[in-house]
């Protein structure tokens, strides 16, 4: 009999508090779910075992693939999570001959609630920070710093810590990132190219095709290969649009645009498609028998009895399966949410600050009066809206940015343009939040004030821990008034919450009028 669960990572966590008893809100059994704590346990001995041993970049591999096991919405599959944890344990023998214990993570669940919510910051930002790692460890991109840095952090997991020990720490969790995203960001451009502004059709076309989503380019870029004279269309779903805006990418005619919405929605949007569709990371929602023999997992991401691409990287199921199920026999003309037939992506750092005279002419003579930074995850909870009606309720001469998949809620709408500049910019995936940052950094220095004094607002959506790994990086660098929603972690402590407020001035969002009054003054 298994376990009942306990787990408080994500933004849907039942009753706002925790999920517990046999299942997650996310689909994952309590067996999961108690594996994952496991294997949380052992990579905090390994990182304790890390400080006396020789750490090799096989063992920081580890870390990262351990991980990003543990992110909701990545690995559902008992014996994939046990096998993992397997190898931690083999490498943490190696490091210190068995003698560092694996740490019991209910430890951190039991503890005092501020040393809990600290902890728990720590935690889940080094789960998302190891997303963006292990992506740019696929393009061959590591950071000594970085890597160590995981260390450190779980190993603070694994040790008494006060509140004020901890939140040094807590505070590093978000430099940390920043240097990963720095480090992902260079990978991506290294290996395809900086993004260009593009527009991406949202039209299926006749005949096979395959759905790609998730967040691994390299993984789209093998299969984008193997499909070569084929007669197999590829389209993107969820966080892989950004990936029409890089021009290595774009180089190949039969990645032809996008499919669907946000990662919500694919029990809905996957039901009937005659196509299979690859999960590359996470956002993977337990697959429905109507298509399940259609879904392909690689990488770390898993699900019991779903097909499996494993290291060497041959989509040969996959692409038989395009082949079989033939596709539409005409031309499909979809639609986002809000019923625009095409999207724009690639404004990225690169592109954005291309024609960054543009922009700061636009600013000084008037024409734009204020940035939106709208962005983050999306998800499935009542109230998400409200991001949709802010953008449209927006100030005709402010610019909508955005990133990751929160703009499936509003990004096929037309708002027009200022100064022949479109008024949404999609920046790209979840750690596109760099180039917000750099875009940011670059203002603040043309206009010569602070980033806190430029007319810039964040309004976040934050659904998993990859939104927890950035909320620090911005508070890291000392951004405030950052409106969050659509609900506050259950994890952040009343005390920790009020010092987030007294030292950033956290906001949670209420109506997009009453924010906009506050934010307009």
């Amino acid at each position: 009999m298994e376990k009942n669960m306990f787990c408080f990572q994500c933004e849907q966590t039942a009753g706002g508090t925790g999920c517990t008893g046999c299942a997650g809100v996310c689909g994952k059994s309590a067996g999961a779910a108690g594996l994952q704590d496991e294997l949380t346990g052992a990579l905090i001995g390994l990182a304790q075992a890390c400080q006396t041993g020789m750490p090799t970049a096989q063992t920081y591999t580890l870390i990262l693939e351990g991980l990003f096991t543990t992110i909701t919405n990545v690995n559902f599959d008992t014996v994939t999570i046990q096998a993992m944890t397997d190898k931690v344990h083999a490498e943490k023998a190696r490091l210190s001959a068995g003698t560092t214990p694996d740490y019991d993570v209910q430890k951190i669940w039991n503890a005092n609630e501020d040393i809990r919510s600290l902890k728990s910051l720590i935690l889940f930002g080094l789960r998302g920070m190891a997303a963006y790692a292990y992506h740019a460890l696929m393009l061959n991109k590591t950071d000594d710093e970085v890597s160590k840095f995981f260390v450190k952090g779980l190993a603070a997991l694994g040790s008494e810590h006060t509140m004020d020990e901890l939140l040094p720490i807590v505070m590093e969790t978000g430099k940390a990132n920043l240097a990963c995203m720095a480090m992902l960001d260079a990978a991506n451009t290294t290996a395809y190219g900086v993004p260009t502004p593009t527009a991406v059709p949202l039209t299926i076309e006749k005949g096979p095709f395959i759905v790609i989503t998730g967040h691994d380019l390299k993984d789209l870029e093998l299969l984008l290969k193997q499909t070569e004279g084929k007669g197999i269309n590829i389209y993107t779903h969820g966080e892989m649009l950004p990936a029409h805006g890089y021009p290595l990418l774009k180089k190949y005619p039969h990645l032809k645009g996008n499919f669907g919405t946000a990662w919500q929605n694919q029990q809905k949007e996957f039901a009937s498609i005659p196509a299979p569709v690859l999960f590359t990371t996470n956002c993977l929602m337990p697959p429905r028998s109507s298509y399940a023999d259609r879904v392909f997992t690689t990488e770390v991401v898993s699900y019991p009895e779903i097909s499996h691409i494993g290291d060497d990287k041959d989509f040969t199921p996959v692409i038989e399966k395009a082949l079989a199920l033939g596709g539409y026999t005409e031309d499909q003309h979809l639609t986002g949410i809000n019923g625009g037939t095409t999207v724009m992506t690639g404004f990225s750092h690169g592109a954005v600050l291309s024609v960054a005279d543009t922009v700061i002419n636009a600013v000084k003579k008037g024409a734009i009066s204020r940035f939106f930074l709208v962005g983050g995850c999306d998800g499935a909870r009542p109230g998400r809206n409200y991001y949709t009606e802010f953008v449209q309720k927006a100030p005709s001469d402010s610019v909508i940015l955005t990133l990751a998949c929160g703009k499936y809620r509003f990004n096929d709408l037309d708002l027009g343009t200022i100064g022949g500049l479109p008024r949404i910019m999609d920046m790209g995936q979840c750690n596109d939040a760099y180039s917000a940052i750099k875009v940011a950094i670059a203002l603040s220095e043309a206009f010569k004030c602070g980033v806190n004094d430029l007319p810039l607002t964040l309004v976040l959506s934050w659904y998993e821990q990859k939104a927890v790994c950035i909320l620090l990086t911005l508070l890291y660098l000392g951004i405030q008034n950052i409106y969050l929603g659509p609900t506050l972690p259950a994890f952040v402590s009343p005390n920790v919450l009020n010092y987030l407020v007294e030292q950033f001035h956290i906001h949670p969002i209420s109506t997009p009028e009453e924010d906009l009054k506050k934010i307009l003054g």
